[in-house]
């Protein structure tokens, strides 16, 4: 490999890795750290402005989703220093596999959060034209 492909001349790619990975952890949690306080105010929302049960449970499932997955990243993110001792190729694959499965719990979480959300909004606007 040429030197002027690396960013940094003095790390291992592993260590490389490693630092983007754990870039993209912190990018994680604080959205899902984000989406906490967006919850506790949509929930109230649908609470105040319509008082539907079923949308009130989904609203709770998703935060309690929220939660567990917050702390399933943050346990992932104390288990990453270990990534950087790896000297197989097992070892790296078990890491790249976990990274990879967290990013995919991840993606489909906010996937189901944005669909709740947009769904609230506008059943909102539909009871508020509604009163028009």
């Amino acid at each position: 490999m040429k030197s002027g492909n690396r960013p940094y001349l003095h790390e291992s790619i592993n260590r490389i890795i490693s630092k983007k990975d754990k870039l993209e952890i912190t990018n994680w949690t604080e959205t899902m750290e984000g989406i906490n306080e967006e919850l506790q105010y949509l929930i109230q929302l649908e609470k105040r402005l319509l008082g539907n049960p079923s949308m009130y449970q989904r609203l709770l499932g998703i935060q309690r989703e929220n939660q567990l997955r917050l702390g399933s990243l943050y346990r992932y993110e104390r288990a990453m220093g270990n990534a950087i001792e790896c000297d197989t190729m097992e070892c790296d694959a078990y890491y790249l596999n976990t990274h990879e499965k967290n990013r995919d719990g991840y993606m489909g979480h906010i996937k189901s959060y944005t669909q709740i959300k947009l769904l609230l909004f506008a059943k909102i606007l539909e009871r508020s034209n509604g009163k028009s």
